[in-house]
């Protein structure tokens, strides 16, 4: 994959509120199930091979730091990765990549857990608000690594050469941390158990590919997951990742605001229970049928809610900047509350510049007001989910939009523009 231009921008002619599009969108592979995937693939000692991995520029940011201590990473077709531990592996992951991406932590839990030690800069990914990594250094320093700071890296450092398993309590729920410690109680001596554990549908699937390689972990989809630790993990088959919820959620509300007649297929309706239900209580028609989500257009006013982001099974905080756009084009007035991150209303401004009836109560929640008519703006992408809610409101706008920073749109969904002219959105990429 050739990293793209990180002064590419879109530039989308809107349908000015017309509801025009038509086909099929396929949904790939989970990005922060294919990024955590990969960093395990330290815990094993023969190769693996993932499928159905998404083409973004997260998973070329993890293949380059991987590739850079010594795990060989391979690309060999479309969407399927060979991993293997090279003799010699570093574990010390580089600053340049490390601070692009906060998925680079994950890969702290499997180097300790393998190699006794590891080395990091404090860990970057979107600028959405605080993202403290107390609880790494908390759950670590239970598990009995000792921990040093300086001049913004961490080196972590197992007593004995070996973690030891522990109860570790988590103040709140947290995906990553989760996953981190699960990967690293695969290779402790003893018993780990992580209590007020996330329930995320990528746990799940990191926890299948980590015990069909020999792991003993239970309580898999309960807040209490336990890992008996022993030796390193053999990799019998392939693993394919499971589809991107995100990504269909994203696609499926654009579907909402201007589709007659859109398929979203290769996705898990389950994992989008929630979403779906809000959507047709709201007036959109929707039929489940398998792995397909139709949106049929036969609609009429739809009617405003209100929204709360929560951990799964809640509402996820990655769609509700989509949602937010949903909701500027509803009958009436609906609340959003961000209960995540306290940063990530700030793409709300230049909605309202788009024409967008919204006001901030404080840096957690607005009020959204509609349906507004929407035009066509110069915007810059904030972050990744921030970043496609403006394409969405470019769609569905009168008139051109310009996006710039579409880098942070590639970081986590593929082929945008490929996807959306499928089902007949007039975009293209300057670069």
């Amino acid at each position: 994959m050739s990293r793209t231009n990180e002064n590419s921008r879109f530039v989308i002619n809107g349908l000015g509120g017309k509801r025009a599009l038509s086909g099929e969108v396929i949904i790939g592979g989970a990005k922060n199930a294919a990024l955590k995937l990969m960093a395990a693939s330290v815990l094993f000692k023969n190769k693996v091979i993932l499928e159905n991995v998404p083409e973004i520029e997260d998973i070329k940011r993890m293949s380059d730091l991987l590739n850079a201590i010594g795990v060989v990473v391979s690309k060999k077709k479309t969407g399927v990765y060979d991993l293997r531990v090279g003799r010699r592996c570093s574990t010390s992951l580089l600053d340049d990549i490390s601070k692009r991406f906060r998925a680079s932590i994950v890969l702290s839990g499997p180097l300790l857990a393998r190699f006794g030690k590891v080395s990091f800069p404090h860990p970057g990914g979107c600028l959405i608000g605080e993202r403290p990594i107390d609880i790494f250094l908390d759950g670590f320093r239970k598990m009995g690594a000792q921990i040093k700071e300086s001049k913004g890296r961490y080196l972590f450092t197992a007593t004995g050469g070996t973690l030891t398993g522990t109860t570790i309590h988590m103040r709140q729920q947290s995906v990553t941390a989760t996953e981190t410690f699960m990967m690293a109680g695969v290779l402790a001596s003893g018993e780990t158990v992580i209590k007020n554990a996330s329930l995320e549908p990528e746990i799940e699937d990191l926890a299948k590919f980590l015990i069909d390689g020999g792991a003993s972990i239970t309580g898999i989809g309960t807040t209490t997951i336990r890992i008996c630790g022993g030796g390193l993990l053999t990799a019998l088959s392939p693993h394919r990742v499971l589809p991107d919820r995100i990504e269909a959620g994203s696609y499926l509300i654009l579907a909402a605001l201007a589709g007659k007649d859109v398929k979203i297929t290769n996705c898990n309706p389950w994992h989008l229970e929630l979403l779906i239900e809000l959507l047709r209580d709201s007036g959109v028609g929707i039929v489940v049928s398998g792995d397909t989500v139709t949106v049929t257009g036969e609609q009429g006013t739809l009617k405003s809610f209100d929204l709360k982001t929560h951990e799964y099974p809640g509402f996820p905080t990655d769609l509700q900047a989509p949602m937010t756009v949903f909701l500027t084009q509803t009958e009436g007035e609906g609340k959003v509350f961000e209960t995540i991150f306290e940063g990530r209303l700030g793409y709300a401004e230049a909605l309202a510049s788009m024409g967008a009836d919204i006001i901030a109560m404080d840096a957690h929640r607005i009020i959204v007001k509609g349906p507004s008519s929407l035009h066509g703006k110069t915007l810059e992408s904030p972050d990744l989910r921030a970043g496609l809610a403006f394409v969405i409101a470019a769609i569905i706008a009168k008139g051109i939009s310009i996006i710039h920073n579409v880098y942070n749109i590639d970081r986590g969904y593929d082929h945008v523009e490929k996807k959306l002219r499928a089902i007949g959105v007039d975009i293209k990429r300057l670069r």
